[in-house]
């Protein structure tokens, strides 16, 4: 939603006193090798920009890159903005996590440039740059490294017609393969271009177990930079054979083959067809299924992966509702036309956010159009489990953890092998069966929002509209903390209203890094900081962080995913922010904090930090001291203090502010004209009835309204649903449904030649069983058979009885002709 201006961020601007008791004037501390420090009498920390108080030559030392972003095969070019280097440099080396070197430049316009080195992990990457040839690295910044499947198009080189590539050498596919890039992309006038491969060699989870990208050889050397390269495939010599998934590499001509970590252009990974040797060419399905088997076989040692997978949502609604362990598949998206190329009958899949504790396993989850979860069982188009998480697991690097990768070489090259390139897919579907949700718990759902108001965990709903910063939820279990702070809203002219609402937004897991999202000065958009650093979304919208994910929906929405399953959800509604905590069942007893206790019972929710409950019956007044003594504790807080208006007016205040005297609900009177129009607007909501009475603005009710009726629908997606779990078809037979849900009902068929032995339906019940087993077909007539039977006989019966009759008409016919002259 649009705002004109935030009223808040008017009164910030106008109470804010400058520089403040910033360091002294002429003070010359420099912030080589100190960025993200505080001390001393200039700061090398994110929040000086706004304060004031950074050194002066804080962004020298303390880099902003331009781009900031790219994939984590590495090679791209990236500039260190706001720094020019006009002093004479023996030469540019750029280190990625202290270890990984890369050369660099400086460009005839003296600006400095980096490129970014091969990695086997996604997120944010620490790097320092040396101007002395490594002498010494006083500069630092971070880069973004992420899956090659989130980069923009236009920083690949792209394979034309992709599954032509992958399906080379089998019946049907031969010729011509073309391969595109952006020629300006690459800053050179011929271009060598390369294939390297993927492999996992040692030992399965051992300490033996490693990761690595090979060169192997030019596909063509020396070739202009046109943007375009055709050639007819050879099989590759055998020394080559051992490698099945890869990816091509476009770089300078002026590079010695293989050379590591320099400017390039990759495509995306893909399935080697094209290079495999005469066996594959000359029998690919013989080919092929010799690797299933060989894969299979492999399965069969491997530790059993399946375990410790979390349990698929039962319905789709459950599936899109559950973000805090659920985020969409992108390859199979409801938003983006349901183009599923390996689940075809299913219009949404999800994958399950975090990998599995163990084994770095991911969970898939597939849904018909209807919301009928798809099973491999009784579908190919059903959900399959992953051996290696598509998005990787921390620490990454190693197997099975690298993010696309492992994937590919334990779960899609294995599906080539069993159904693309032969016909023996249920091979592959036995040992990737999907997970049915006869064990699933729907997570848990607390919200605020408005001015504002709050509906806990358990279902209470209340009012506190103090001014401060005050703790939502504590959870001692995982040291999950969320913290709001909540401000007046300040009108056209001015003056602030009696009502606040929730302004920034906090949370930490454990050790995980801090995500704050708040209010940004621009209308009707959010600033997400991370460690207390504004982050841009310019390039990215999904970024890997320490103990949790972060995704953002154009400037109004976020959603931080942590370790544990919870899920934060922080949006803009009205002039505040709304905000949606879900958290899975194992919290159950664990929560402390303004959104309440989570046991399922509300009598209890309203319990002060000091442990006093009050009751449910509590009045408005008794509940504001309720609020107050969920105050955040100076040393405990997690939100940023960036600018002199929130130190003066937070930071250096109590977090409670005692002076605020609220608008308590039932002291606002409305006109009879506005009356009428809040009781159309409202309806019985009263949450919009209070706002519309405490601030006089229709618009600002309407806000409320919206999100709790997005709350109630969210509560109402997530409600328990029972599964009887799959029921077989009868061996010989058939079935009609695959909906397995309290009150489905299966019908059963036999195969003709066959007849039913048992009921030929079932209905799931509410107790989570089927009312009768399978039935059985057994070898006889079927009762379609003996009704064929029958009626056929019926109807020879019919046709001889009728040519009788003809008959002796027509004879008796005769006898009359036959007299006549």
């Amino acid at each position: 939603m649009k705002l004109a201006l935030l009223p808040w961020a008017l009164l910030l601007l106008a109470t804010a006193p400058g520089r403040g008791p910033g360091p002294t004037a002429g003070a010359q501390e420099s912030c080589s090798l100190r960025c993200g420090h505080l001390e001393g009498p200039c700061s090398c920390h994110p929040t000086c920009s706004g304060l004031g108080t950074c050194c002066s030559d804080f962004r020298d030392f303390c880099l902003e890159i331009s781009p900031y972003s790219g994939s984590l095969m590495g090679g791209k070019d990236f500039v260190v903005q706001k720094l020019q280097w006009f002093s004479a440099t023996e030469g540019v080396i750029c280190r990625f996590k202290e270890s990984i070197e890369t050369l660099g430049h400086v460009d005839s316009s003296r600006q400095v440039h980096c490129v970014s080195p091969l990695l086997y992990e996604s997120g944010r990457i620490p790097f320092t740059v040396s101007l002395d040839n490594g002498r010494s690295f006083p500069r630092s910044g971070t880069w973004l490294a992420v899956h090659p499947n989130k980069v923009s198009e236009a920083e690949k080189s792209h394979l034309v017609n992709e599954t032509r590539w992958q399906y080379y050498g089998t019946e049907g596919t031969a010729g011509n393969l073309s391969l595109t890039w952006d020629a300006s992309a690459l800053p050179s006038p011929a271009v060598t271009i390369e294939l390297w491969g993927y492999e996992e060699t040692g030992k399965p989870y051992s300490g033996e177990w490693t990761a690595k990208w090979s060169y192997l050889y030019p596909l063509a050397s020396n070739i202009p930079n046109s943007g375009f390269f055709t050639f007819t495939p050879k099989p590759a010599s055998s020394n080559y054979q051992e490698w099945r998934v890869g990816a091509l590499r476009i770089t300078d001509s002026n590079n010695y083959p293989g050379k590591k970590d320099v400017q390039a252009l990759w495509t995306n990974e893909h399935a080697l067809a094209w290079h495999l040797g005469d066996d594959f060419r000359e029998d690919p399905v013989a080919w092929a299924l010799a690797q299933c088997g060989a894969w299979e076989k492999l399965e069969d040692e491997l530790p059993d992966f399946l375990e410790e997978l979390p349990d698929c949502p039962c319905t789709l609604a459950q599936a899109r509702a559950d973000s805090g362990r659920f985020h969409t598949d992108y390859g199979c998206d409801i938003e983006q036309g349901s183009v599923c190329t390996y689940h075809p009958g299913a219009v949404h899949c999800v994958r399950s956010v975090q990998a599995s504790p163990r084994y770095g396993a991911g969970q898939q989850c597939c849904y018909t159009a209807d919301g009928t979860q798809l099973l491999t069982a009784d579908s190919s188009s059903g959900s399959t489990p992953d051996r290696g998480h598509d998005w990787g697991a921390p620490p990454f690097r190693t197997p099975p953890r690298v993010p696309g990768m492992s994937h590919w070489l334990y779960d899609v090259l294995s599906f080539y092998y069993c159904c693309l390139w032969a016909p023996e897919c249920s091979r592959y579907m036995q040992r990737r069966p999907s997970n049915d949700c006869r064990t699933y718990r729907p997570p848990r759902l607390a919200s605020a929002f408005g001015d504002p108001h709050f509906v806990t965990f358990d279902g209470t709903k209340f009012t506190f509209n103090g001014r401060g910063e005050y703790v939502l939820l504590e959870a001692a279990l995982t040291d999950l903390r969320v913290q709001a702070r909540a401000q007046p809203r300040v009108t056209s002219n001015g003056t602030q209203t009696r009502g606040t609402g929730l302004t920034a937004v906090a949370v930490q897991e454990d050790n995980s890094d801090v995500v704050e999202v708040r209010l940004a000065s621009r209308a009707g958009a959010l600033e997400v900081l991370l460690n207390q650093e504004v982050l841009s979304f310019a390039e990215q919208s999904w970024m890997d962080l320490k103990g949790m994910f972060l995704s953002v929906a154009a400037e109004d929405g976020v959603s931080v995913m942590l370790a544990s399953g919870a899920g934060l959800e922080v949006g803009i509604q009205g002039p505040f922010l709304s905000v949606s905590v879900l958290l899975p069942e194992k919290f159950l007893n664990h929560t402390l904090g303004l959104l309440g206790t989570l046991n399922n019972d509300p009598t209890d929710d309203f319990t002060l930090r000091s442990g006093e409950v009050l009751p449910p019956s509590a009045s408005p007044r008794d509940l504001f001291q309720y609020g107050a003594s969920w105050a955040v504790h100076n040393a405990s807080s997690l939100l940023t203090y960036d600018s002199w208006f929130l130190r003066q007016n937070f930071l250096y205040q109590p977090r409670h502010d005692p002076t605020f005297e609220p608008l308590f609900p039932g002291e606002a009177t409305l006109s009879p004209s506005q009356a009428h129009e809040a009781a159309e607007l409202c309806g019985d909501d009263p949450f919009c009835n209070f706002d519309v009475a405490a601030t006089g603005s229709l618009s600002t009710g309407n806000a409320t309204r919206v999100a709790h009726q997005l709350h109630q629908r969210r509560v109402q997606s997530l409600q328990p649903v029972v599964s009887c779990g799959r029921l077989a078809p009868p061996l010989n037979g058939h079935k009609d449904s695959i909906r397995y849900l309290a009150g489905s009902t299966v019908r059963f068929h036999c195969n003709n030649g066959y007849s039913l032995a048992g009921a030929d339906t079932s209905t799931c019940q509410a107790d989570g069983t089927w009312s009768t087993p399978t039935p059985e077909c057994q070898p006889g007539r079927s009762y379609a058979v003996l009704f064929g039977i029958i009626f056929g006989g019926l109807a020879v019966v019919a046709a001889v009885s009728l040519a009788y009759v003809l008959l002796r008409r027509r004879k008796g016919d005769m006898h009359v002709w036959g007299s006549q002259p």
